[in-house]
């Protein structure tokens, strides 16, 4: 296979393993109405959801500084990564980086998910909780899914698990291929970050280690979860320091 074809081919794996970014839910409440026999009647104060730490999703390709990246995804085209559609932009957002080193190649993906705080579905670190969970389950329930090793990681965010796992995939180009696969998901506040790292050696090439293939995912999500944190704490502290109106005088 010529590079051009091995990069068509990529192209076509890589979104094949692409995960799929889950749309922001849409939630309503229902209230009970009454009438009040007196004008001066108690009236009840509505409940008010509970602050949150990201009020904005980050930008998901630029979680990544361009070392971490040419370490996990050698040669990876494009080095910025690629944007990808998201049906709220709001909440949802992801960034891939795909790239093909003779023929080793690899896959990156970063996916961000943003929940607001509900009276009614509860805090968003809360509903971030539960996607998390939802986010880890999604590859350790799939039974084409073989070798799953799943722990905790430590120091990434508010709460973190990896999973490790092989799974064969078939295309028109390759025909059956096995890759290596990592999948991280990490919770920060009310944001979930579901990272996704994937190796195989095309052309009877030696298919990565799981050792490899974990070190690089952990490296990756340990970076993007420092630069999100790192973007809310500079948030706060500009909102902090806003300037407040002068009480004026004369001189």
């Amino acid at each position: 296979m010529n590079r051009t074809s091995s990069r068509l081919a990529i192209r076509t794996l890589a979104w094949a393993a692409v995960p799929v970014l889950f749309a922001a839910g849409c939630s309503s409440s229902s209230s009970e109405s009454g009438e009040d026999t007196a004008d001066d009647a108690p009236r009840s104060v509505a409940p008010t959801p509970e602050p949150v730490r990201f009020t904005e999703l980050p930008d998901a390709c630029s979680v990544l500084g361009e070392d971490v990246v040419g370490d996990v995804v050698p040669e990876a085209d494009p080095a910025e990564g690629e944007t990808l559609t998201a049906s709220d932009t709001e909440t949802s957002g992801a960034c891939l980086w795909s790239g093909l080193d003779e023929y080793q190649f690899r896959s990156l993906t970063v996916a961000l998910r943003r929940f607001d705080s509900d009276v009614a579905l509860g805090s968003g670190d809360e509903r971030a909780d539960e996607y998390l969970q939802q986010m880890v389950e999604e590859v350790t329930g799939d039974e084409a899914n073989a070798d799953v090793e799943t722990a905790a990681l430590a120091e990434t965010g508010d709460a973190a698990t990896s999973v490790g796992y092989t799974v064969v995939k078939e295309s028109e180009e390759e025909g059956e291929q096995e890759y290596r696969q990592q999948r991280i998901v990490a919770r920060t506040g009310n944001l979930v970050l579901t990272l996704d790292y994937s190796g195989a050696g095309f052309e009877g090439d030696d298919m990565p280690g799981a050792d490899d293939i974990k070190a690089g995912a952990e490296t990756a999500a340990h970076e993007a979860v420092t630069t999100v944190n790192a973007a809310a704490d500079e948030g706060h502290q500009d909102e902090g320091h806003q300037e407040k109106p002068s009480d004026g005088g004369d001189a």
